[in-house]
């Protein structure tokens, strides 16, 4: 080893590591595309109703991007701790590296980086991935990371949570992996309904659908806590310290997001019982007890348009017929009769 430079040239390099995942960061792209479009439509809105405009605009955005961005996010439960540890198989080196690992509704991702980054003459960064979605096979993976010579502490995490593992993660976390993220995609639906039916002269079924929003959030972690809390927590000892894990940020604000949901539901509902005229006022909508279906486009209402009352429309005027036209319709309606004049 020592004519290699202490370095071990069985063992393959480790990936390039992108600073974030690609799914969330697309999801937040799109997102945020939509803010800045909408954004630049703000100043076509005339008066106070562009403040409500916007208000509506980011709130909504923002329960959208952060179902989905938790629906693929690993921080469901997170532990990192520093510690001095072995490196790799059939080597006595050791390391100083900080070791994370985040669970998420799909997989774990396991995180190993030197303190400093460069020890033993080679870079130690990793950042891998093993999945237990629906199709793929975490046994597999791990069987993977075994060929390719992962580091002890990568694969000491993921064989904890290997189907044969005795710890009993592996089943516990993808049960409500599984659960959670159905109840999510349920939610995003829910939110996708509230949108249109807010849009529309229905806003206390829009406020009922914002409410099932929140709801299906709290049923996803009720889900999530009840599942990963069956059997007792395994022992994760890694060198000279124990890694403890915890909810991490996809928990707390899922949770945040779904009690806003849940607010915002009952708050219409409350102000449709009360403040209809306010509760319209605020969405844009005619004030009229009964709104045609005529938009007015001057308003600026976008995601939710103007309507105009029956009360606001022109009367009907009687034009008068001459008496010609009269006597021809006649004859066209009773051919038969001999005297059609008015």
């Amino acid at each position: 080893m020592a004519t290699l430079g202490h370095t071990f040239p069985f063992y393959t390099g480790h990936k390039p590591i992108f600073p974030m995942d690609t799914t969330l960061a697309v999801i937040i792209a799109i997102f945020l595309t939509a803010l800045v479009t909408f954004i630049i439509i703000l100043p076509g809105i005339r008066g106070k109703m562009r403040l409500f405009w916007l208000l509506r605009v980011v709130t909504s955005l923002f329960i959208g991007a952060v179902i989905l961005a938790v629906n693929f996010s690993s921080e469901w439960f997170v532990g990192q701790v520093s510690t001095n540890t072995s490196y790799k198989a059939f080597s006595s080196e050791w390391i100083r590296a900080d070791v994370g690992l985040q669970v998420g509704l799909g997989g774990v991702n396991i995180t190993l980086t030197g303190t400093p980054v460069q020890q033993l003459n080679e870079t130690i960064n990793y950042n891998e991935e093993f999945t237990w979605r629906l199709g793929e096979n975490y046994a597999e993976e791990y069987a993977k990371g075994l060929e390719k010579g992962l580091p002890d502490p990568v694969l000491y995490l993921a064989e904890k949570f290997t189907p044969n593992s005795p710890c009993g993660l592996h089943g516990q976390y993808r049960l409500a992996g599984h659960y959670t993220s159905a109840m999510l995609w349920v939610a995003f639906l829910c939110w996708l309904l509230a949108n249109v039916m807010l849009s529309m002269p229905v806003l206390v079924y829009g406020g009922h659908m914002l409410l099932a929003t929140g709801i299906f959030q709290m049923l996803g972690l009720l889900f999530f806590s009840t599942a990963t809390s069956l059997t007792p927590s395994c022992p994760l000892r890694l060198g000279t310290a124990s890694l403890h894990t915890h909810h991490g940020p996809a928990f707390w604000i899922t949770l945040t997001t779904g009690l806003l949901c849940v607010l915002l539901g009952l708050a219409m509902a409350v102000a449709h019982r009360i403040h209809p005229q306010r509760l319209k006022a605020f969405f844009n909508q005619s004030t009229g007890e009964d709104p045609a279906l005529e938009w007015n486009p001057e308003e600026g209402g976008l995601l939710s348009p103007r309507y105009r009352s029956t009360a606001e429309s022109p009367e009907p005027q009687d034009i008068p017929l001459s008496e010609a036209s009269s006597e021809a319709c006649c004859k066209e309606k009773h051919p038969t009769e001999p005297d059609c004049a008015l």
